[in-house]
């Protein structure tokens, strides 16, 4: 079973060919194409919806036939024999930005109908999750996992959309432990970024500051929930703002956006190193707790964070099984998730989507 992925949930336009002869072997990374318009976005600070969708239009077709001509690259300039190869379609069509969204599905619906392939509707969370199941490639640049995961599975979902726990017990029969009452994670460091004047996005260019900084500079807090598995970062983003201030001796009325400024270097890598131990310990004293009370056969890790260096150091020491982790490519927006849940989807009887009818779902939520 070959499946092209398509994914164009935010600002990656993303096609990707997997392939799964067994579903228990996981499956096998034939091509992974992304165009990022984040270059875009970057003096915005963030993500600006109508330049997002305006890039996927641009991108989507090349970034597809790309995918193509890497899986089966014998056939390239013979397009019709590369869509024989193709046995269906997945795309993303829930959660993210609808005129994102939009662009993605009305591509695939178009190629389903065009081609004659079944149609598979993926939510872009559970994708992030079955970027564990991919196990093997002839593509340079990538460390696989060596086994797909176990179950039951207890999946760690972190982004800057998502922060969320999940147990799984077989393929698509999960519980939602907990998640986010506010900020999600990625988010949380996108806004700290923005306060102490790094670039966007916020992941990367606060683990970057981080790396200078002492981790115990200041005490910030855990939010403490109702829900035991439950997370909420609004708390400890506004204690980063607040210890900011107090560094420039400045009160709760000073002007965030006049902050970075007047921080030292020094200062702005102290905050870094602080708030990441903080945020990534809140993410894994809850997946400590659920492994102590679920005692699942995996752990995996999910999602754009996924691909922190502080959260992968903080889960190998505290969690006592050993985690295999997605390849870092795999960690961010892909199409490659997308077409191995695409996989799991046609392998083990999921409905298919109506070409002609299926429709986007930016608040769908697993």
């Amino acid at each position: 079973m070959k499946v092209l992925g398509i994914e164009t949930s935010c600002d990656e336009t993303a096609a990707s060919v997997v392939e799964v002869e067994d579903i228990a072997a996981g499956g096998r990374l034939l091509s992974n194409a992304v165009a990022s318009s984040m270059d875009l976005h970057a003096k915005y600070g963030g993500v600006v919806p109508e330049i997002a969708a305006r890039s996927h239009i641009e991108a989507i077709m090349p970034v597809i036939q790309e995918a193509l001509d890497t899986a089966f690259p014998a056939l390239v300039g013979y397009k019709a024999k590369q869509w024989q190869q193709i046995d269906a379609i997945a795309v993303t069509y829930g959660a993210g930005l609808g005129g994102s969204l939009l662009i993605g599905v009305l591509t695939a619906r178009t190629l389903a109908i065009a081609f004659g392939k079944p149609l598979y509707a993926c939510n872009h969370v559970e994708g992030h999750v079955y970027a564990n199941f991919l196990t093997g490639t002839a593509l340079p640049g990538y460390k696989m996992r060596s086994a797909a995961p176990k179950f039951p599975m207890l999946a760690i979902i972190v982004s800057g959309g998502h922060s969320q726990l999940a147990l799984f017990q077989n393929h698509f029969d999960y519980k939602l432990l907990g998640q986010t009452q506010d900020d999600a994670i990625g988010e949380a460091f996108d806004k700290v970024a923005k306060i102490t004047g790094l670039p966007y996005p916020g992941g990367p260019s606060v683990a970057k500051a981080a790396e200078a900084g002492n981790d115990r500079a200041f005490k910030l807090p855990k939010a403490k929930m109702a829900e035991k598995y439950d997370f909420s970062f609004s708390g400890l983003k506004t204690a980063v703002l607040r210890q900011a201030q107090a560094m420039i001796s400045e009160d709760y009325t000073f002007p965030s956006k006049d902050i970075p400024a007047r921080l030292s270097e020094a200062q702005k890598a102290d905050i870094a190193a602080t708030f990441q131990r903080v945020a990534v310990e809140t993410i894994v004293d809850k997946a400590l707790l659920a492994y102590e009370e679920f005692s699942p056969a995996s752990v995996v890790i999910a999602g754009g964070v996924a691909a922190s260096g502080e959260l992968r150091k903080q889960l190998t020491e505290r969690l006592p099984k050993l985690i295999e982790f997605p390849d870092l490519k795999l960690c961010t927006d892909n199409g490659a998730m997308i077409a191995t849940l695409g996989c799991y989807k046609a392998q083990l009887g999921q409905p298919v989507a109506d070409p002609y009818t299926l429709d986007i779902q930016p608040n769908l939520s697993m």
